[in-house]
C-alpha cells in the first residue's frame, strides 16, 4: 500500500492536475468569474437608474416625456434578449464610430455605407487597432455593461411604475396637507415608500440578471461559460494537457457556482426585505408591529 507521496501514479497524475489547473487559460477562466461578478455590481445600480429614469418619465405631464418613458419600457421588455444582444451592440458600435468620423474626419467623401460595409476612417475605429489588449476587452466590456443596463433597466422602470403606484394615496395626501409641494411629496414620501413594494419584483429581476450573464460571449467577451466550453472540450494529443470531453464537469461547476450566487442572494434579499418592511403600512410591516407589542 503505497501513501500519497511516495506512489509514484498518484504523484505524477497529481502534478499533471496541478499544472493543468495553473496554465495560462485556467487562469483566465478563473479570471472571468470575477468578470461576471463586476458586471453584476456595476450592471445592477446603473439599470436600476435607467429604471428609475424610465418610470419617472412615465408618470411625467410632459406628453412627449411619458412617450418615451412608455416606449422604453414598452419597446425594450418586447424583443427577445437574445435578439437584442445580437444587433443592438453592433448599432452601438458602429454609432459611436460614426460620431467620432463626423468629428474627426470631416472631409472624408466616401459613404460610410457601402452594401453591407460600414467603413469610417481609421482614427474613427473604436478601439484603435494599435491600443493595448486592455483597451479592447474593456471597450467590449463597457458595451456589455450599457447594454446589460439598458434592457434590464426598461424592466425594472416597469416595476418602478407599478411600485409608486401601490403606495397608498392617503400618503401622499397627508403630505400635501402639512404643505409638502409635489415635489417634496415625491422625493420625501413616494420614494421612500416605493421600494418595499419593488423589492420582490426587483429582486426577480436580480435573479434574471445573474441567468443573463452567460449572454456575454455573444458581445466578444470571454465569460465563464466560454472558457467552460473551450477548456472542457476533447484535447488531442497535440495539445500540452491532453484529455477527453469534460465539459460535463466544468458546466456541473459553473451549476454549482450560479446556484450559491442565487442562494447568498436570496438571503441577501430577504434581510433587505425585512429591514425595508419596518414602520410600513404593509402586511409584512404590521406582522412587525404586532411582533414587537
Amino acid at each position: 500500500m503505497f501513501s500519497f507521496c511516495t506512489d509514484p501514479e498518484t504523484l505524477e497524475t497529481t502534478r499533471w492536475l496541478v499544472c493543468y489547473l495553473t496554465n495560462g487559460k485556467h487562469m483566465a477562466f478563473y479570471t472571468s468569474f470575477i468578470t461576471v461578478m463586476v458586471l453584476l455590481l456595476i450592471t445592477a445600480p446603473i439599470a436600476l437608474a435607467f429604471g428609475f429614469g424610465g418610470a419617472m418619465a412615465s408618470r411625467s405631464r410632459i406628453l412627449p416625456l411619458r412617450w418615451f418613458g412608455n416606449a422604453y419600457t414598452s419597446v425594450v421588455r418586447g424583443v427577445p434578449d437574445i435578439a437584442f444582444f445580437l444587433f443592438f451592440v453592433i448599432a452601438l458600435d458602429q454609432g459611436f464610430e460614426w460620431l467620432r468620423h463626423k468629428t474627426k474626419c470631416p472631409d472624408w467623401d466616401e459613404p460610410i455605407r457601402q452594401g453591407s460595409d460600414f467603413i469610417v476612417c481609421t482614427v474613427a475605429k473604436l478601439p484603435q487597432s494599435n491600443s493595448p489588449q486592455w483597451v479592447h476587452e474593456a471597450y467590449g466590456f463597457s458595451l456589455a455593461v450599457l447594454t446589460f443596463s439598458i434592457v434590464f433597466g426598461a424592466f425594472a422602470a416597469n416595476v418602478l411604475f407599478g411600485a409608486m403606484r401601490a403606495v397608498p394615496r392617503a400618503q401622499m395626501e397627508t403630505a400635501e396637507a402639512y404643505g409638502m409641494s409635489q415635489r417634496q411629496s415625491f422625493w420625501r414620501v413616494l420614494v421612500p415608500q416605493m421600494w418595499v413594494y419593488a423589492l420582490p419584483g426587483l429582486s426577480n429581476l436580480w435573479m434574471v440578471l445573474v441567468k443573463a450573464t452567460p449572454l456575454l460571449f455573444l458581445l466578444g467577451v470571454e465569460d465563464i461559460v466560454y472558457w467552460a466550453r473551450e477548456l472542457g472540450g476533447t484535447k488531442g494529443n497535440v495539445f500540452d494537457y491532453p484529455h477527453p470531453d469534460w465539459r460535463l464537469y466544468y458546466f456541473l461547476g459553473l451549476l454549482v457556482f450560479y446556484l450559491s450566487l442565487t442562494r447568498v442572494s436570496e438571503i441577501a434579499l430577504v434581510r433587505l426585505t425585512t429591514r425595508l418592511s419596518r414602520g410600513q403600512a404593509t402586511m409584512a410591516g404590521e406582522q412587525m408591529r404586532r411582533a414587537a407589542t
